[in-house]
């Protein structure tokens, strides 16, 4: 390209690739592990952005948040500098980020870094409880299945579903509510 200026050559390059569009890192730890139950809300198929199972280090997981819609405890993190939370990494266009934070109402963005397969991500986004409770509010039946959907769909360890089940189960033994039936397929 001699004699090309060098912005007539920048933007060939760009236009040579139209179809690419601004992505964002989302690391989901609650329902939005489901990719069904995330494309409920964001309107689009998020099949094709899941990743994979990945790691939070130094946060802990707890329902501190009661969600009017869900009229439930729902999940939230909370830094700890001795445990860690499993989840769903996505890579989802730019354009789903005002419509994801519509569904996160309640919560606002943390800049974290996740482990998934051996690699490391820098600047994911995930989302944390702005008003906390001061102590866990149990999962309702439907919200309880539908984290356990997105936990198991997306292959975190058994072990960790094992542990998810079983504090769900025990919050809402303790509210007195009651246990989701589990059917096999």
């Amino acid at each position: 390209m001699t004699g090309v200026p060098a912005q007539t050559r920048f933007v060939q390059a760009t236009i040579s690739e139209p179809f690419r569009e601004p992505m964002f890192y989302y690391f989901a730890y609650g329902s939005c592990m489901c990719p069904v139950d995330l494309k409920r809300s964001l309107g689009e198929n998020v099949h094709a952005h899941v990743i994979g199972a990945a790691t939070l280090r130094g946060y802990r997981l707890g329902f501190f948040r009661q969600s009017r819609l869900r009229n439930c405890g729902v999940l939230d993190v909370v830094k700890d500098p001795t445990a860690f939370v499993e989840g769903v990494l996505y890579r989802l266009p730019q354009r789903l980020s005002d419509r994801l934070d519509l569904r996160e109402e309640g919560y606002q963005h943390e800049i974290v870094t996740i482990h998934h397969q051996g690699q490391q991500y820098e600047n994911v986004r995930t989302y944390v409880v702005l008003e906390k409770l001061t102590e866990e509010l149990a999962p309702n039946d439907w919200y309880f299945n539908v984290v356990l959907r997105g936990a198991v769909t997306c292959g975190l360890p058994e072990q960790y579903c094992w542990q998810l089940f079983n504090h769900m189960h025990q919050l809402q033994q303790r509210h007195g509510l009651q246990a989701p039936l589990l059917r096999s397929a």
